[in-house]
């Protein structure tokens, strides 16, 4: 006889799901809500996802980035029914929680994520780190060498210490404008 489910009230829960089955996670749910009529108790469903500007054979794009990978949340009331619902989803293996009790995701961390789904500044993601040895691509510093000293993500911005009349000298460059030295 299966374990009856304390009905908590209305939360956000995380749900595990495969890797890169979230947003397939996401569609089943919503069908899943309609065809077992779980509007009173399943009120959305959620990919958290953030804009980043990754650097694409030296071009800059714009692409959505899962912030949690095999994660999915749900706004739900945990109620037997609902719990099944979602839990047998295809794909889902199971709720964050204590076996088969889910735990609630805080208001806290919830604030979090929208903040940061919400955000307006794009991060640059890069694969370059501090200490790394470069060759400049293009402006007047193309074909020297030099190594990273800082990396701002939000501007999309380093600072590469070139070594010019025998000293190191500080340049800001953007991420376009160099290549890892090979």
């Amino acid at each position: 006889m299966a374990k009856q489910i304390e009905n908590t009230g209305r939360n956000w829960y995380a749900i595990h799901t495969y890797a890169g089955y979230e947003y397939a996670v996401e569609r089943a749910i919503r069908q899943r809500i309609e065809t077992y009529n779980m509007q009173d108790y399943i009120y959305d469903v959620l990919v958290p996802e953030e804009t980043q500007i990754v650097i694409k054979k030296g071009e800059k794009k714009a692409e959505k980035k899962r912030i949690f990978p095999g994660y999915v949340l749900v706004d739900m009331v945990v109620t037997d029914e609902s719990w099944y619902v979602v839990r047998n989803t295809p794909n889902v293996t199971g709720f964050v929680g204590a076996g088969n009790i889910p735990v609630p995701v805080s208001l806290e961390e919830f604030g979090f994520i929208k903040k940061r789904m919400g955000d307006k500044e794009t991060t640059f993601k890069i694969d370059f780190m501090e200490g790394e040895q470069i060759i400049i691509t293009e402006g007047p510093f193309q074909n020297y060498e030099g190594a990273i000293s800082t990396i701002d993500e939000h501007k999309g911005k380093v600072e590469v210490l070139v070594s010019m009349f025998g000293r190191e000298t500080p340049v800001e460059l953007d991420f376009t404008q160099i290549k890892k030295k090979s």
